[in-house]
This record gives structure tokens, sequence and C-alpha cells, in this order.
């Protein structure tokens, strides 16, 4: 059994989830794949469960009714990995913004170099996205930096979703007591592990926006990044954060 498992949501990814799977099974560290669906109408869980019967003992499937949210699809595939005793479990999209090869290194930062969540930072070494307009790009730029402000988080890029946990991270974090459900779910895991005390590291990647399919943000996922951060920093003044066992 491999000791890494790379979690994917999808919601209309029918143009791009087969290349994906293809190119992640392709590396020379065996991955294995979990694919959270919501009910894609594209029909992306009816490709995913063809492909499982050429990848049977290493592509596994997740289905939801619809639309719950991407911290949701996340906890959920936590849960699955840790009562299947994965050690390292990798956040990624399905859309190759994040480079498959780039697990690789993210599973170096863990297994081999100790630390204990590592991060695919776009901003750790300048900026590094292509494809965004420059509304976006400053708009994720500057809000990292405003969580930093807001909380002290010394990561560069805290909104970003390409991860790499040690299974101890995720065990010590309460799973059930995460509050948000869109991209301030990346941000809560990441204060959550510092204040834990884990060790993290942000690996340079480079960003490159979709080519195939419709992206996800809205403007009600920025919201509950500016305000939440906000809740977040105070509820953490009334909580302790007891070192973890491992």
């Amino acid at each position: 059994m491999s000791d890494s498992l790379v979690i994917i949501p999808t919601y209309n990814e029918i143009e791009n989830i087969e290349a994906m799977v293809r190119r992640v099974f392709t590396l020379p560290h065996p991955f294995n794949l979990l694919i959270i669906d919501d009910n894609s109408p594209d029909g992306t869980a009816d490709r995913v469960k063809q492909l499982q019967q050429e990848f049977p003992k290493r592509l596994f499937l997740l289905e939801r009714p619809g639309k719950l949210g991407l911290g949701t699809a996340y906890i959920l595939g936590f849960r699955w990995a840790l009562e299947r005793h994965y050690e390292y479990i990798f956040e990624m999209d399905a859309d190759f913004s994040h480079n498959p090869l780039d697990l690789l290194r993210l599973y170096d930062a863990c297994a081999r170099e100790g630390y204990d969540l590592a991060i695919g930072s776009r901003y750790v070494k300048g900026v590094n996205v292509v494809n965004w307009p420059m509304s976006r790009v400053l708009m994720s730029y500057f809000a990292s930096h405003y969580v930093r402000f807001i909380t002290g988080l010394p990561i560069h890029d805290s909104t970003a979703g390409f991860k790499c946990y040690c299974r101890s991270v995720l065990s010590a974090i309460d799973l059930e007591k995460v509050r948000f459900v869109g991209y301030a779910f990346q941000i809560e895991m990441k204060f959550t592990a510092w204040k834990w005390g884990f060790r993290i590291k942000e690996v340079p990647i480079i960003f490159t926006d979709r080519d195939k399919g419709a992206s996800k943000m809205s403007r009600n996922i920025f919201k509950e990044a500016v305000f939440g951060i906000i809740y977040m920093k105070i509820k953490s003044f009334f909580r302790s954060y007891q070192p973890s066992e491992g």
C-alpha cells in the first residue's frame, strides 16, 4: 500500500480529470488518488469509475449529493485517509493549475526533510502565477499579506490549496471544529497547524491558471476569507493549543 494519498475535489472537471489521473500515476512515487465529486452534471464521476477499472488499487472515488463546499470535501477526504493509515495526505486541484510533478517536492519536504506541513507556495519567492489577470493576482497576493497582518501567521501564501500534511497534523486538529468551507478553510488549516507548533515549509511553485473548465471562485468565497480571518484570530485567544504527540 502507498504511504501517500492525493485528495482532489471535483465539480465539472470532465475535461481535466482523466489527464490528471494518468499524469499522477506516471510519477516515480506511488501516489494513490481519492476523487471527491459533488455530483458533477458533466459526468466527471462516471469517467473516474471507468478509470477505476484500469487502476483498481490506486484510484478511489467518493460521491456527494451536490456542492457542499471545498472545506467539507477535504475534511471527508482527511477522515478517509486517516482511517486507512496514510502517512502523507495531499490537497490538489484537478485543473492542472498545480503541476503534478511538484507532488514529489512536497513529499520530499515532509518525508525526507522532516516538515509536518509542506505548502506549494506562489509567493515565497516573488509572484509565480501564470495566466491570471492582474486584478486577481493583486487580490490574492495582498490577501496573504492581510492574513499575516491579522493573524501573525508567518506564511507568504496563506490561501494556497496545494499541500502535503503528515498524518500527525490531521490527527491533532479537531476536524469537527473547522469552521470554514470556502477558501478561508485553507487559511484556517494552516493557522491551526502553526498554532499547534507543527513545522511548516513553503515550497516555491509556479501556479498556472486552468486551460479547460470554469473557475469555482466567487465573491462570497473572498468575503468569507476577509471577515472570517478576524473571527478566527479572536477565537484563538480563547482556546489552547497542545503540542502534538505524533
